[in-house]
């Protein structure tokens, strides 16, 4: 199963192009991924970098969950998979983030790669300098959360 971890700088340079860093790109290469797809988050202002096997299952668990004959559903879909872009890592580990993306997300140079559980996230390094929630709501939440399964 694919699961990254870890949290590490790199830079876009000026055309967008951005080291995938090793220790993803050889977990990626080890489970024989062949390109990944790039979309915005739905929540947060970050994108996410989905594995090609992980994006063909996330496209069918949307897909099982609407009805194509609903105008509305159909819509959704079709807007979930018109803001992703497949991309290809060159031979040297780099990925080719179109400006649109980039400008969505305001990162200009400096960026954070966040492994979270299937997926990679890449944020501007700026909006990842102090913590996404509050120390003391993060432990209530968490704690709330995790006593609903005991």
């Amino acid at each position: 199963m694919l699961q990254f971890l870890g949290n590490m700088e790199a830079k876009a340079d000026t055309k967008g192009r951005i080291f995938v860093p090793a220790i993803f790109r050889k977990r990626l290469q080890s489970e024989g991924e062949e390109f990944l797809v790039l979309r915005k988050d739905i929540f947060q202002e970050c994108l996410v970098l989905y594995p090609g096997s992980v994006w063909e299952k996330e496209i069918e668990t949307l897909r099982s969950r609407l009805n194509k004959w609903n105008r509305e559903q159909q819509q959704i879909f079709r807007q979930f998979v018109l803001d992703a872009e497949r991309l290809e890592m060159d031979a040297n580990g780099r990925v080719l983030i179109p400006k649109r993306y980039l400008q969505m997300v305001s990162i200009e140079s400096d960026v954070r790669f966040l492994g979270v559980d299937e997926t990679i996230e890449i944020w501007a390094k700026e909006k990842l300098e102090k913590p996404l929630v509050d120390p003391d709501e993060f432990s209530s939440k968490l704690q709330q959360l995790m006593e609903h399964f005991h």
